[in-house]
């Protein structure tokens, strides 16, 4: 195994490592990759640099909520979907609609979408973001019944290429999109 002297040793196994993995990886998750003990902040700014490095490329090195990853640059992902045999995932007006009050109100029963939305959830929906693994039960709300509280969760921030909820775009733009009926997954 070579030894590795400078930043720049550093960052070429940053870069193999973070090409290679099928998930993001957290810093953590990173840190293994050396022998010498490296502290976040020396870590994160040979990421930085990675980023930099990488800035003028069709391919970014992105942070999000479960760590971080190499991803498609937003503007090339038309070229890339012309390689695809298959369609991506649509889903129905009613499906959205949940997930964006599940996104924006968390945690929330699902009494709370119902309320927001004013028609019955088919337990098909939250079913559906389950299986994305978009949705969670963390808990259940301290009323009687004890109805299950749902929140989005880390692949749903990592699949919109978000670090946190604050990131997610204001309600307004969200209202826009939902007036497509049959609104396209987004890519993950």
């Amino acid at each position: 195994m070579q030894t590795l002297y400078t930043p720049e040793d550093y960052k070429r196994v940053l870069e193999a490592a973070l090409l290679c993995a099928a998930e993001p990886l957290p810093l953590a998750e990173l840190k293994r990759l050396f022998d010498d003990s490296f502290d976040d902040d020396t870590l994160r700014s040979l990421l930085a640099d990675l980023r930099s490095d990488w800035s003028q490329r069709g391919v970014e090195l992105a942070q999000l909520a479960s760590g971080w990853r190499f991803q498609t640059r937003p503007e090339y992902q038309p070229y890339l979907d012309r390689l695809k045999n298959e369609k991506a995932p649509k889903y129905s007006r009613a499906v959205m609609e949940t997930l964006a009050i599940i996104a924006y109100r968390q945690p929330v029963t699902r009494g709370d979408i119902e309320e927001i939305r004013g028609v019955a959830v088919s337990p098909n929906i939250l079913k559906t973001l389950e299986a994305r693994d978009w949705i969670d039960a963390v808990g259940h709300r301290d009323a009687p019944g004890r109805p299950v509280l749902y929140a989005t969760t880390r692949k749903f921030l990592d699949d919109l290429g978000l670090r946190s909820l604050a990131e997610l775009p204001p309600l307004s733009d969200v209202e826009k999109i939902l007036e497509n009926v049959d609104a396209p997954a987004p890519q993950g």
